[in-house]
Parts: C-alpha cells; structure tokens; sequence
C-alpha cells in the first residue's frame, strides 16, 4: 500500500491559508502599512497570451490495420469515423503528454487532417472537425512520402512546410499545424501527385 505523500518543511496545509500569505512591505514612505501578497498564480502577460501560440489546424494519426495491445484492437481508420452514429467518435488512446495537451487545447469546430499511420501506405485520408466529426475524404490520398518531398525542398527554399511537426515530432499523435501548412496541403489534393 502507498505511503501518504509528506508535506515539504515549511509548506502550508490547505487550512493554514492565513499563515501562507507573505508580508511585503511597500517603497512608499507615505504609507508605512504592510501590504498582504497571495502566493497564489497571477495571470501574467505571457500567460493571458499562451493560448495565441495554439493552433486552430491539426494532424490526428491513427492506425488503419488491426494490432491488438492488451487484448484491445486498435484499428480506427476514416471509414470506422465514417460509420459511427453522427459521424463523430471519442478520440481516446492517446498517450503521450504533449499529445493530451494538443487534444485539451483544441475548439470545437476547429479543423483537422485525418492520417493513416503505421500501415503500408501512410498519409493523409480526410477532412475532420474538431469534435471529431467525419467532413469529408480528400479529393485524393496524399502520401507521407509526397509530404516529405515538399518538407525538404520547403527546408532549402524556405515553404511552408519547413518546420513541420509531422517530421520535426513523429510520434506524436495529435499535432498542430499552422494556417500555412494546413492550407497548403490542403492545396496539394487540386494537384496530380508527384
């Protein structure tokens, strides 16, 4: 059985709220009074504008073909979204951390490509909304390996592509993508591939 966690020295319980608080005294001489300072987060600047750096496009990767872990098959590709009730499912299984955090900060409506990972041909498939609702497949199926080729040629020339999160982050299942990135692969489904 695990042991109750110790409370660091000097740390306050959650009773001794009035003992927590520290005293500072101001510069004013005016005022010789001691202001009370709660040891509590303040909304910063640069936390007020955190959520200005999260993206309102992302990437969700999931596994086409059949592979079982723990007993659990973990196929869900287009087609399995395609046919749930509304056209919308749980996205669940994602464990990395960065991941969750990506899935926490999106907006309903915000949207999303479908990829296709770990299978023989992986790339991207469809169109999704955040909720996780199917939109629509892509006019057609744009590879990883087609993906890439523009990666590396945006690395030397400067695209939008460049500092992909699909290549720079590979494992992560959730990624965002910025409103270049997006409209440009959306772009790539008008064009023959290469």
């Amino acid at each position: 059985m695990p042991r109750p966690r110790k409370r660091l020295t000097g740390a306050a319980g959650p009773d001794k709220k009035e003992l927590s608080e520290k005293r500072i005294k101001t510069k004013n001489s005016e005022n010789a009074s001691a202001k009370l300072e709660s040891p509590s987060p303040q909304m910063t600047s640069t936390s007020k504008n955190c959520d200005k750096n999260v993206s309102n496009y992302w990437l969700m990767k999931s596994e086409p073909e059949s592979r079982l872990e723990k007993g659990v098959d973990m196929k869900f590709s287009i087609e399995d979204l395609k046919a749930q009730p509304k056209q919308t499912a749980c996205w669940d299984g994602v464990r990395n951390y960065q991941a969750r955090n990506f899935l926490k900060a999106m907006k309903l409506e915000e949207e999303a490509f479908f990829y296709h990972s770990n299978c023989k041909q992986p790339g991207i498939v469809g169109l999704m909304k955040v909720d996780v609702q199917f939109v629509r497949m892509m006019k057609r199926f744009i590879s990883l390996g087609e993906l890439k080729a523009y990666h590396q040629a945006h690395k030397a020339t400067g695209g939008p592509l460049k500092s992909m999160a699909l290549f720079t982050r590979q494992r992560l299942s959730v990624q965002p993508l910025s409103r270049e990135e997006f409209d440009f692969i959306l772009s790539l489904e008008e064009t023959e591939s290469s």
